[in-house]
Formats: C-alpha cells, structure tokens, sequence
C-alpha cells in the first residue's frame, strides 16, 4: 500500500515504514503530523480523486537538519565582478507510520 502526499510545493510517494525529508515544518523531533493532503491511495487499486478525501498519512519527526551547500558564482567578465554566495536549505527528516483510507 502507498499513498501520494503534498507537501511543501512537492509531491512524495510514501509507504508505511518509509523515512523522507521534505520542506522545513514547525514540528519538534518526536512530534507526530499528520498530512491531509492526499492525492491518491493505492492498495491493489488505485484511487484518486474525490476518492481520497477523508484520507491522511501519519508520520513521526525524526530530525531537523540543512541539507549540503549550494554554491552559487556569479562573474561578468571584463568588469572584475566576481560575487560568491551559498545556501542550505532546511529539512525535516519523517518517518512514515500509518496510512489510513
């Protein structure tokens, strides 16, 4: 059985027992969330739609944590522009406990 989630502007296909990192969420290590957006279920046959409405997905927080360095250069030749920038990008680490129908 797996289900299809939304979170964070991205979509993760997830079974029980699974562990992702998704978008930065407000939720302390050890915390349970449950994500109510549910696009489709699939237990043999897959259901989509308006099928999936009252469906939600459990997960228990992991951790939080950046993900590596993105380093970013920027140069424009002849002027002597040279700028360097990096970023990390936060994540939460969840591990999927029960999908419910």
């Amino acid at each position: 059985m797996y289900a299809i989630i939304r979170t964070g502007g991205k979509q993760y296909k997830v079974s029980e027992g699974d562990i992702i990192k998704v978008e930065k969420l407000d939720a302390e290590p050890g915390a349970e969330i449950t994500f109510d957006d549910v696009l489709a279920i699939s237990d043999g046959d897959l259901k989509t739609g308006d099928a999936v409405k009252g469906a939600s997905v459990k997960a228990e927080v992991l951790e939080q944590g950046k993900f590596k360095k993105v380093v970013v250069m920027r140069y424009k030749p002849k002027t002597g522009y040279h700028k360097k920038n990096g970023h990390r990008q936060p994540f939460t680490k969840v591990k999927i406990s029960g999908i419910s129908a």
